[in-house]
């Protein structure tokens, strides 16, 4: 429709592999475009560096990533919706995430949230779309993971937490890629802290896989970005960026 193409995955970057978003635009049959987003397993996360020995600070997780996949075959026409509807669906997302209330967000009770890789929040299993008709069986959790049964569904799901997190507001929204077929839209953004939080923005693409009209799974490749580094990049920016180094007090040093 739109003559792009996207790819959510993991590349390997020499013996490492990172968690990547690429998003390709085609013009008279030549790359015009080409925008990335990449986790590594070194990447700083929201509280600042990876520490030795600790696992990454960015919940960087590839393992957990191939065992958990996104959904990729085709929706059968007669269970999809169309392409105004999705783009609705996944704003209902960012609208409870600006509100605090995740009742806003048009969501399966215990959808899947991975977040570079990793199951979140607090470890629940991602559960991928019900099988449909010629498909396998769904993949079991990962080790150590947690099934909905033992979570409770809905009680840990992609939009637990909400009244308590740290954002005031996603800025620089976009919707690049929605695909009819496979019922799935890429969108990206960047979570733009509460005044005074030490917090760092997050810029992150997000895949959403939806399912009978409602947020089933949620994949995302993310980073968190300094705070004088422009972000968003790619036009048309929406916003005053990259933020004065003042907007955002850095953490008191520890002794």
């Amino acid at each position: 429709m739109t003559g792009q193409a996207g790819f959510f995955g993991t590349v390997m970057e020499g013996s490492e592999a990172a968690i990547v978003t690429i998003r390709l635009r085609v013009e008279d049959r030549k790359l015009t475009e080409a925008e990335w987003y990449i986790a590594r397993a070194n990447d700083p996360g929201m509280n600042g560096p990876r520490q030795p020995g600790s696992p990454p600070a960015n919940l960087h997780n590839p393992e957990y990533l191939e065992q958990h996949p996104p959904r990729m075959s085709a929706v059968p026409a007669a269970q999809r919706v169309d392409r105004a509807t999705l783009g609705r669906i996944v704003d209902s997302y960012f609208d409870a995430i600006t509100s605090h209330d995740g009742s806003n967000a048009l969501a399966h009770k215990g959808c899947g949230r991975a977040e570079n890789g990793s199951p979140a929040p607090g470890g629940a299993f991602l559960p991928p779309a019900p099988p449909r008709a010629g498909q396998g069986a769904a993949p079991p959790p990962a080790a150590g993971g947690q099934g909905p049964q033992q979570n409770g569904a809905g009680s840990r799901d992609c939009v637990a937490g909400l009244e308590n997190f740290n954002a005031a507001l996603v800025a620089a929204r976009r919707m690049p890629l929605i695909d009819e077929e496979a019922q799935v839209v890429l969108a990206t953004g960047v979570f733009i802290r509460k005044p005074g939080s030490p917090t760092p923005r997050n810029a992150a693409s997000w895949w959403f896989v939806i399912d009978e009209a409602k947020i089933r799974t949620t994949y995302t490749a993310m980073f968190y970005p300094p705070a004088g580094l422009a972000v968003p990049n790619w036009p048309p920016y929406d916003g005053n960026w990259p933020l004065p180094e003042s907007t955002v007090p850095a953490p008191p040093r520890v002794p």
